[in-house]
Formats: C-alpha cells, structure tokens, sequence
C-alpha cells in the first residue's frame, strides 16, 4: 500500500535541510537512542491521536544516506514496529525536501507498506486498517514539520533551542 503526505515549512530549503541531515535529534518523535549517523538504527514513536488517548508504537527506524539535487533532497528510511513484528506493518519510504522559494520548503513523506498476517492482512488493511496507517503518516509528519519550524528559528548548537517535536 502507498502513502503520501506533505506540509510546508516558513524557512529556506537550505536550513530545513541542514536540520533534517545533521541533528535527527531536532525532529524525529521521541528520538530515544544516541545513533545520529546514515544507517545506524534510531528509535522513535509514531501514531496518531484518538480523541484524548494517543495509539502509538515504538519502532526502529533507520534512515540511509541522503540523495541530493540542486533544491532538492530525499532522505530514504524504513521503520519497523518493535517487539512482536508481526501484526505491525513494516514501513519503507522516503522524507523528501523541495524548495518552493526562498523561505518557504515543503517536506513529503511518501511511503510503501506491506500489511502483516499476509491476505487476511490485506483485507483487514482494506477495511479498516489503512485509516490507521495514513493517521500515524499524517502524524508523523505533522510533528516532524513542527520540530523542524522550531529548529530552524533556533541558531544551530543553540543549547536553548527544544529539541524534539512540538
């Protein structure tokens, strides 16, 4: 199953860009590991909000070396549910940045999943459990464009600056 989300970021290309490469510790969810380098395995929470409840799950998420054009960048990743795999869905795709202007940048996530538990998955997916996977794809980004807003108004190595996402 494919996803595709996007949001607009109020900041030039280049320092959403710098943000996104060099401190994943500025904007990925829960980032709960000390890995920051292409590759290494990162832990983060994903899911979405249910009314007053939050539905979420850690996953390992790794995030591959960076693909760069002139104003436009893809940061490949894939994600994986921790704990029992088996009745999460494995989440393959990118992050890609796009100049839209001199401050403005827009920030996609496009994605591929694989149902878990094979056809029953499927159909179970086709039913119901894709609104879940777009919600957690929607979240997700939402929260990554916010950490990003707020790490780009800060100086880079500012110690005063929130990391994480809003």
């Amino acid at each position: 199953m494919f996803l595709r989300y996007y949001c607009e970021l109020p900041a030039a290309f280049e320092v959403i860009e710098a943000r996104l490469i060099d401190h994943p510790e500025d904007w990925l969810p829960s980032l709960a590991t000390r890995a920051t380098r292409r590759g290494e395995l990162l832990l983060a929470e994903v899911g979405f909000d249910l009314g007053r409840y939050r539905v979420g799950k850690h996953v390992e998420m790794c995030l591959r070396a960076p693909i760069r054009t002139p104003g436009r960048m893809v940061l490949p990743l894939t994600w994986l549910a921790t704990g029992p795999h088996v009745l999460f869905p494995a989440f393959d795709g990118e992050l890609e940045l796009g100049a839209l202007g001199r401050r403005c940048t827009q920030l996609v996530i496009s994605v591929n999943y694989r149902p878990p538990l094979g056809a029953i998955g499927q159909t179970v997916d086709r039913i119901a459990l894709h609104r879940f996977a777009e919600a957690t794809i929607k979240d997700f980004l939402d929260r990554t464009g916010a950490a990003l807003r707020v790490a780009a108004a800060a100086p880079a190595g500012d110690p005063t600056r929130v990391p994480g996402p809003i």
